[in-house]
This record gives C-alpha cells, structure tokens and sequence, in this order.
C-alpha cells in the first residue's frame, strides 16, 4: 500500500499505472496483478487500508470528554498546521475522490468513507448529549455539517492557493459547535 501511495504523490490518478505502481514496490508487474485483477480494485484497496489507519489513530485518541474528542477528530480531519504527510494525504484523498463522480466503485468507497466519519463524530455528539455536555440537539445535522465544512476546507486547501482559508473554516467551527452544543450555564 506505500508503494501505491508513493507512485500517487508522484504521478497522481491520471498517470497512475501499475507498472509505476511496480517501480515503487520493486516487483514486477504480475506480482501486483496477482493480488488485483485492475488499477482500481488495487486503489479501493488501498482507501480501505488508508481509512482503517486513519480510524485507529481517532479511536484510540479520543476519551470519555466529548467536547475535545470532537475537537481531536476535527483536527485529524483538518489540521491547522498540517506536515508533508499530512498535506500530502489530503492532495491524494482530494484526487482519489474527485474520480467519485464518473467511477461508481470510488463513490461507493468514498460513501463508505464519509458515512463511517459521520458515524464517529455523531457517536462524540451523542455521548456529549448524553452526559449533558452538550444541548440537546440532532447528532446527525451536527455531524453532517462539521463533515460538510471538513470536506469543502480540504478540497479549497488542496486546489487552490487561499492559504488562510482551511484556518478560517476553522474557526468557524469552533462557532459553530459553541453556539450549536454548547449547554449555557
């Protein structure tokens, strides 16, 4: 799975092939085709891979305190400050969903994906609710927006050069759920 995600920084989706994907692993060919039948099958399992390691790194930071569990996922989902790694990720995520729109197989995988994102952040919601940390209010419109605003600050940091734009977006997050969940004294 690096070797398919060095060979996507590289070259990105359009010029992605599994002979490049090859090059990187240093194996032929046919030792990849003998695990996949396509480029494809080999890049949803490769989502799959990615997702799940990105779901252990949340799950095993978060705790019993909602208020900065959401805060920790929002951050994993849309660092302030992001590293290499991190830039990087999101430029191939960015890439890979963008294939959503005419392959079926990359939508179902990306629905996939934001419906288990969903699942996690409306679960924070739910117990904060629950130890009245938070207003009474519905998990998933909560969710649905964080992931709504998540996803559209990540498309504009990667594709455009409006650096203060993913901070701002932020920002307004942090508005957003103070006024949305936070129970007033």
């Amino acid at each position: 799975m690096e070797a398919t995600y060095r060979a996507l920084l590289k070259h990105g989706y359009a010029d992605l092939s599994i002979s490049r994907i090859a090059d990187e692993l240093d194996k032929s060919k046919a030792a990849i085709y003998y695990h996949y039948d396509t480029k494809d099958d080999l890049l949803v399992a490769f989502l799959e891979f990615a997702v799940d390691r990105f779901e252990e790194t949340i799950e095993t930071e978060t705790g019993d305190e909602p208020p900065e569990d959401l805060e920790h996922v929002i951050e994993k989902l849309l660092p302030l400050q992001p590293d290499e790694e991190q830039r990087q990720l999101q430029a191939v995520l960015v890439g890979l969903r963008s294939q959503a729109v005419t392959n079926e197989v990359f939508r179902e995988q990306f629905t996939q994906i934001d419906d288990r994102l969903a699942v996690t952040v409306r679960s924070i919601v739910e117990r904060g609710i629950d130890d009245d940390t938070f207003r009474d209010v519905d998990p998933s419109r909560v969710a649905e927006h964080i992931l709504a605003t998540v996803n559209g600050a990540m498309y504009g940091r990667v594709t455009t050069d409006r650096k203060s734009a993913a901070a701002a977006a932020r920002v307004s997050l942090a508005s957003y759920i103070d006024s949305e969940l936070r129970c007033r004294s």
